[in-house]
Order: C-alpha cells, then structure tokens, then sequence
C-alpha cells in the first residue's frame, strides 16, 4: 500500500514516515504545494495525508485536484487548523476523515487503514479471491486455508495485482508501487519478473491456480473472470 504525506513540518513528517514504514506501508513525501500537486497528478497513491496549510498553497485545493483527476486514493486531513470551517470543506471536497493535531501515531494508523479497507475492500477485513485470502491488518496470505511465507515485495505485488484484479497494469505500474520514488532511478523492469516468478512459485507450491497473465510488451492482468 502506498501512501503520499503532504507535511512540512519536518519532525512530524519524519515522525509519521517511520510509524507508517514499520506497518508495511510505502510513503512518499511532499513538503509544499508544488511538490504535492506534481505527485498527486503523476503517481497513483492509496491514501493521501493533506495538511492544509502548506508553504505555496493551500491543501484543500490538493483535495479538489484528486477529486478532478478521479483519483481512486482515500484523503485524511492532517492539520493544526481545527476550526469546523476547514473540516466541513475538505470532508463536502470528499475528504474521507480528518484528524486535527497533535495526534497519536497509532491513531492515525488505524484511521489509514480503516479509509484503505473502504475504498479497496468495501470495509473487509479480509479479502478472499477464490482460493487465495489476505489479512491486511497482520500482512498475512492464506492458499487453500494454509498460510504462506512471502518476501514484503512479493506480499505488495499480491495485493497490488487483486486490488486491481482483471484490469491490464502496466509494468511502470507495478515499479511505481513497489518503489515508489526509486522507481525513477531503475533502468529495467528484470526485477519485477524475478518477484513475479518466486511469488507465482510459492502460490503454485500452496495448490493455487496462476492467475497472472502477460500482456507482451504492456505489463499484466491478474485475471479471476472466465
């Protein structure tokens, strides 16, 4: 799961990065409007952290620019400023909580991952694909009832492929996911394969179907129709 935090305060941002890193979550960073506005156009992100008053702009109009954009990413609002006036907006923007600072660490954690289970997962706890079902809450993987060793890389590529099951994703993707700003630095895709093949191993070892299809010069479907 990949995650933008929009914060200047560098403290707090440090602080949030970490807690978030050590449950499993990818983050990348943006200190201003700029920035901020720049990643929420160009990459894909599960959630969105938006403090409202950033340095060259405001947060909010971050908030409209997602929702222009049919940015498919849940968005907690993160700030100091706790007047109703600036919670009624974002949330009328389509901001899905908001959570006024200082605030605990673990608070914030659970929130992000309550707004990822209702986008992604209509509210479950788990997720069942046929004979596949993963615990997001404890990064667990189960093939026919019987849990799975899985590297992180291949846990994120798991999920990445049915969170977005039947659709085409392309290998810039899958880099941009796993990566996220490092993506930018890899001149080849080899090793997206070579985690594909020990994830769709391991899945075969368990009894699971392989689900994964190639499209030749695009990337991949994991498909569970048909």
């Amino acid at each position: 799961m990949k995650i933008l935090l929009i914060e200047d305060e560098p403290e707090l941002r440090k602080s949030i990065k970490q807690y978030l890193h050590q449950e499993g979550f990818l983050v990348e960073l943006a200190t201003d409007f700029i920035k901020a506005s720049e990643k929420a156009s160009d990459y894909d992100y599960d959630c969105v952290l938006v403090d409202i008053t950033l340095p060259k702009g405001n947060g909010l109009d971050i908030i409209r620019q997602l929702k222009k954009n049919h940015s498919k990413a849940g968005i907690i609002i993160i700030s100091a400023r706790n007047s109703s006036g600036d919670k009624i907006t974002g949330l009328d923007l389509g901001a899905d909580d908001y959570l006024s600072k200082p605030f605990d660490l673990a608070e914030l954690n659970s929130r992000v991952k309550a707004v990822i289970r209702r986008r992604n997962f209509d509210g479950n706890t788990s997720i069942v694909v046929n004979e596949i079902t993963i615990i997001p809450e404890q990064r667990m993987v189960k093939v026919n009832n019987e849990p799975i060793s899985l590297t992180a890389k291949e846990y994120d590529l798991l999920l990445f492929f049915i969170t977005n099951k039947n659709r085409v994703v392309s290998k810039n993707a899958i880099a941009e996911h796993l990566w996220g700003d490092d993506s930018d630095q890899i001149d080849s895709h080899d090793f997206i394969y070579v985690h594909l093949r020990n994830l769709r191993k391991k899945l075969a070892d368990k009894g699971c179907r392989d689900y994964v299809q190639t499209i030749y010069g695009i990337g991949y479907n994991f498909k569970v129709n048909g």
